[in-house]
């Protein structure tokens, strides 16, 4: 089963994401693959919030802040029950990994962009198909009207196809709203 979880920042969409894939938990490993690398203090007060939140709930946690078809590889071989929180950290990571690597005006491209989507979504791909149960949690950051650079342009230009991609091969997906899980797809 493949459940993707969206909803704004702070809508308590990794809670919601944590009791979904431990009540689907039964039989095998679980995991959290966590996408958000500690710059500063404010995202490491964030990284140890979620720590305290899934502590004590049978959870390994595997850090993968990019390549995760690799990591994927790497651990995940029998079958897990997985949730990765959360893919727009790793669609963050990727992208500007991607542009610091190649420094350039060219990098901002419908094909620089479409590379980044593909790694990214073989990585799903083959999560998906390893998992027993896979719970994603992603972020809604297209309702700002604020105007962005180009790099944060690009990202959420990715980070919207990403979303688009696993919403349609997803056997659920749910926004989280004020804490109140509204469905999207059953």
């Amino acid at each position: 089963m493949f459940h993707v979880i969206t909803g704004g920042s702070g809508s308590g969409k990794s809670a919601y994401a944590e009791a979904c894939i431990v009540q689907l938990h039964k039989k095998h490993s679980l995991y959290y693959i966590a996408t958000m690398m500690p710059f500063g203090k404010e995202m490491e007060a964030k990284i140890d919030r979620h720590r305290r939140m899934r502590a004590g709930k049978g959870f390994e946690t595997v850090e993968c802040f990019n390549d995760l078809h690799l990591t994927t590889e790497k651990f995940f071989d029998k079958a897990p029950d997985v949730l990765l929180e959360c893919m727009s950290n790793l669609v963050a990571n990727e992208w500007f990994d991607f542009v610091q690597k190649n420094e350039s005006e060219e990098c901002f491209t419908k094909e620089s962009m479409e590379q980044v989507i593909e790694k990214i979504w073989q990585g799903v791909q083959l999560l998906q198909e390893c998992c027993e149960h896979l719970v994603i949690v992603t972020n809604e950051v297209f309702s700002d009207g604020a105007r962005d650079t180009v790099e944060m342009d690009c990202y959420k230009q990715i980070l919207a196809e990403i979303n688009r991609k696993m919403a349609a091969v997803a056997d659920k997906v749910t926004e989280v709203v004020y804490g109140i899980p509204v469905k999207v797809k059953e």
